[in-house]
């Protein structure tokens, strides 16, 4: 069952008024992760391990914030992944060291604990709805509410984000953190596991896998070419290559059900499914590959 934001009990332990009492290893310092949407809470999720490295040091929970849009399944993730959850009220009576955040669009609460926001998407690079005006907003880069409390550091991967954001942004300049990219460092890390993320996604080792990835909204590469998986399960020969999508989470709760209404090709092909290969393609030929087809080597 789902949880909600209702039910989440105030933490007495590591942190809360008496918590001195229940801690069995009192911590040096504590971090508080928010959690707002599941993309921030997925991402957040992939650098901490990285970044604590199991410092046992530091003292470490997680307040959820269910005030976005697509904040459904960020919860349950989170307590799936165990991690101790507060509910976003709490956050003003907890003193933690730093606020740790792949959210932009947090509402910290006052005082002078210093925010860290790192990206969760590839650059800045596109405007979206700001969920708190009728206008729109640079996707990843932080409120100027946020950098005027003067506590607040936005992570960069590349010193040209620097100069990006601050062409788009003035007052974010001296505000940012230059960390780099927490997604390149994992593919790097992950080059020896090639094979085996190949035989997960049934990639023979004559087969090349084409992957089709979106962002979300309407101008978004699935929003623009909805029948792109299918188109290319049915022209690529089905002996050479395998076909694969990764949605956006944004992008793939429209119909409730699972899926994606946009990624269903006609009824004649199996279903195009987030993060998994196509089970087919077109048949089979000798014929060179699209030059704009995008592949692994």
């Amino acid at each position: 069952m789902a949880s909600h934001p209702a039910d989440i009990p105030f933490l007495r332990t590591p942190v809360g008024q008496d918590a001195h009492r229940w801690r069995t290893f009192p911590g040096e310092r504590t971090l508080v992760v928010a959690a707002r949407t599941l993309t921030s809470t997925i991402r957040i999720l992939e650098v901490l391990p990285a970044l604590l490295r199991g410092d046992s040091r530091l003292t470490v929970v997680f307040a959820y914030d269910p005030g976005s849009a697509f904040s459904d399944g960020s919860l349950d993730l989170l307590h799936d992944s165990g991690c101790r959850v507060m509910p976003w009220q709490q956050l003003a009576d907890v003193e933690p060291d730093l606020i740790l955040s792949a959210s932009e669009h947090i509402d910290v609460p006052k005082g002078r604990c210093p925010v860290l926001v790192l990206p969760h998407g590839v650059g800045f690079q596109k405007y979206v709805p700001d969920s708190h005006s009728p206008r729109t907003r640079l996707s990843g880069a932080v409120s100027n509410e946020l950098l005027d409390t003067g506590r607040t550091w936005m992570a960069v991967s590349h010193p040209d984000q620097e100069r990006q954001l601050a062409a788009a942004q003035p007052n974010i300049t001296g505000q940012t953190l230059l960390i780099g990219d927490p997604c390149l460092d994992e593919l790097r890390v992950s080059a020896d596991r090639r094979d085996q993320y190949r035989r997960a996604l049934d990639v023979e080792h004559n087969q090349r896998l084409v992957m089709v990835s979106s962002t979300w909204g309407p101008g978004s590469l699935i929003a623009q070419n909805p029948d792109l998986p299918a188109r290319l399960l049915g022209q690529l020969p089905a002996d050479r290559f395998r076909v694969g999508l990764i949605l956006h989470p944004k992008s793939g709760r429209p119909t409730g059900n699972g899926t994606s209404a946009h990624s269903r090709p006609p009824p004649s092909k199996p279903a195009c499914s987030s993060c998994h290969p196509c089970t087919t393609g077109g048949p089979p030929s000798s014929q060179p590959m699209p030059s704009s087809a995008t592949t692994d080597p």
